[in-house]
């Protein structure tokens, strides 16, 4: 009896997944064990195995397509028997399924003459694949194959900057790249085509011609004809051409090409003589400082013998980007936070003198240097072992209480913010934790963290001390139920034992979700946390 094959939920926040790849075909054996496909998750690419066996009767979604979790992706049973019931969800009858099959049959004719498929040509779509759980779009940063290049299935055929970092994409495909759909520098939405990879000499016009006869597409495609046509656009393509070879930042590139400024003649001042925005807008606002100088110089000489009070003519003036990705992503997702979550806010003051006290001694022993925000971690972490209200996340229709402490650590970049997770900080050391911190912030600055790296925190810090900020306040990184943002140490005068005299405070400012913490519950948090940082010797008993 045949039975249907559904797309299997791979981790605890998939909800879709994408077909990377088909090992069987229509007519195949497929026994319980066999790889019959590669499914791209939210987190990975990962193998799907039968559990059933039989003949594949029917393969839904082609490669490269999404499909939600546990619906239908193929038909496994005896060969030649009838599945469409399955598929209709069991609505036919014995009686009607040999009418719905003659129906068909009748109609396969005129649909093989009017469409053709990417199986039909023996190539292979990649489209832009889901590369992180916030990710809607992605930007080619840079094609590592040309059309006419032989690809081989393990081949990173481009780098795609999303909303969080630049990561490879692999083709998964074997054969000639045939076409290429986005250029270096532009967006594609989740799984739009961005290349096709087949036979040499196939030609692919039917293919694209299908997917141009979609509204949005066929306007693109006006668009880009004018452009093609204007004398400016030519020479801008074969800038971009030139320009292909040079180290620069997507961003940088797009504002070179509006501008009609060739990156030969700048100079980076990123990692390696990379280029990127700063230098770009460096260079335009020195290339008009020179004409502007000029005019200036000259105006006084003609209107001194008119004019006896001095006059200032002003240029009114702005400068536009895009957006990036991960600016979007920040965007959307404080948005929802502030929007969503009812924030509450509670300041403390902290005693910091025997803090920086312990700091030096730790310092002559730790076999890395130790920083005031790597105490703060782990003073969060201990105090929230201890107030595991506050170590909670909102789930709609229930509280979720952690009892692990994974801390986020909001770390600036070039292109807005990131936070990766310091997991189960309670019991590292003072030294693992600046360590792996160092580490995350490198990692951070070259864009190669990863999702595995920023995903599952519980709690969050955010750190503008060293920015010289006296106190501030965050939005909650959803799905945590609180953050703390961390001012920077003053030397101010205090009273002790009743005399004035000089001290170093420093004020943390606890964002709270009123869903799942009360200002009680903060209160006595932070009470725990300014207590382990007024002694931080109880941080290593």
């Amino acid at each position: 009896m045949a039975e249907v094959v559904k797309m299997p939920k791979m981790s605890d926040t998939m909800t879709e997944g994408v077909i990377a790849k088909w090992h069987k075909k229509v007519g195949d054996k497929v026994n319980a064990g066999d790889l019959i496909a590669e499914v791209e998750t939210d987190k990975a690419t990962m193998d799907f195995e039968s559990y059933q066996e039989g003949t594949l009767l029917y393969i839904g979604p082609k490669e490269g397509e999404a499909v939600p979790v546990n619906a239908v992706i193929a038909v496994l049973g005896e060969e030649g028997e009838d599945y469409q019931a399955l598929l209709d969800g069991g609505s036919a009858t014995k009686e009607e399924a040999p009418a719905a099959e003659e129906a068909k049959e009748e109609a396969a004719p005129a649909a093989s003459e009017s469409t053709v498929t990417a199986e039909d040509l023996g190539c292979t779509v990649i489209t832009m694949p889901l590369l992180s759980d916030t990710m809607k779009e992605g930007v080619i940063a840079q094609w590592n194959f040309k059309v006419g290049d032989t690809i081989k299935s393990d081949d990173a055929i481009a780098d795609v900057e999303t909303d969080k970092a630049t990561m490879e994409v692999t083709a998964y495909a074997e054969g000639t790249l045939l076409y290429i759909g986005v250029e270096a520098g532009q967006a594609a939405k989740v799984n739009d085509i961005i290349a096709i990879v087949g036979p040499a000499g196939t030609d692919v016009t039917p293919l694209l011609n299908q997917v141009k006869s979609a509204p949005k597409t066929e306007s693109k495609q006006e668009e880009k004809a004018p452009e093609s046509a204007a004398p400016a656009a030519a020479s801008s393509a074969v800038s971009s051409s030139d320009d292909s070879r040079i180290k620069a930042s997507p961003l940088a590139r797009k504002i070179a090409k509006e501008k009609g400024v060739n990156l030969s003649e700048i100079k980076g001042s990123a990692d390696g003589g990379r280029i990127v925005k700063r230098d770009v807008e460096n260079y335009l606002a020195t290339a008009k400082a020179a004409p502007a100088a000029a005019a200036s110089a000259e105006a006084p000489k003609a209107e001194t013998t008119t004019i006896s009070l001095p006059t200032y003519v002003g240029e009114e003036k702005y400068t536009e980007t895009g957006i990036s990705q991960m600016r979007k992503t920040i965007a959307r997702r404080l948005s929802e936070s502030l929007f969503t979550a009812p924030h509450f806010y509670l300041t403390v003051t902290v005693d910091m003198d025997n803090a920086i006290a312990a700091r030096a001694q730790i310092n002559e022993y730790a076999p890395v240097k130790v920083s005031f925000n790597d105490m703060v971690i782990k003073a969060v972490a201990v105090a929230l072992k201890k107030h595991p209200a506050v170590n909670s996340s909102w789930q709609g229709d229930k509280i979720r209480f952690n009892e692990h402490t994974n801390i986020g650590v909001a770390m600036a970049v070039e292109d807005g913010l990131l936070v990766p997770v310091v997991r189960f900080a309670d019991g590292k050391s003072l030294s693992h934790i600046s360590a792996e911190v160092k580490e995350f912030a490198a990692r951070a600055k070259a864009k190669k963290l990863t999702p595995a790296d920023w995903e599952g925190s519980t709690f969050t810090v955010s750190n503008l001390g060293m920015f010289g900020i006296d106190e501030f306040t965050s939005i909650i990184n959803s799905p945590d139920g609180a953050i703390l943002s961390v001012g920077a140490i003053q030397q101010v005068p205090v009273v002790k034992n009743g005399a004035v005299v000089p001290g170093n405070i420093m004020k943390l400012t606890l964002g709270c979700d009123h869903r799942v913490i009360d200002g009680a519950t903060g209160a006595q948090f932070l009470q725990t946390l300014k207590g382990l940082l007024e002694a931080p010797i109880r941080l290593l008993a």
